[in-house]
């Protein structure tokens, strides 16, 4: 377990490490006037996205992997209500949030099991 955790820590080190690079690049390139950030703005949420499929990957337990999972349906629901996706604002899409809990709630159990099987086998 040692050396998997430290896989999935300088991986999840190695992605912020390039997060912080892009946004430096991007703030860098627009102060030289090559590129204009207010137009880059409104994707910011996809950064979330990003950083819950990384917490998914490789994940060491069910609680980081359903952490993840939140993580990327935060960042996709900000996305949908800034872009206007479907209609959606924040006044009417706050019910997905009682639908993702529930839908957490039920897969709970499942994920319980898949990642204590996973467990056993790496001891084996």
């Amino acid at each position: 377990m040692g050396t998997e955790h430290n896989g999935y820590r300088q991986r999840k080190q190695m992605m912020w490490g390039l997060v912080l690079i892009a946004v430096g690049v991007a703030f860098l390139l627009d102060r030289v006037d090559v590129l204009d950030i207010a137009t880059l703005w409104h994707y910011w949420p996809l950064l979330l996205v990003v950083a819950g499929i990384n917490q998914t990957i490789g994940y060491p337990s069910a609680r980081e992997f359903t952490s993840g999972l939140w993580t990327v349906f935060i960042g996709l629901w900000l996305f949908a209500v800034f872009e206007g996706l479907l209609g959606l604002t924040f006044r009417n899409s706050w019910p997905l949030f009682i639908l993702m809990w529930g839908l957490q709630l039920v897969l709970a159990p499942v994920f319980a099991r898949r990642f204590a099987s996973n467990k056993e086998k790496e001891n084996v």
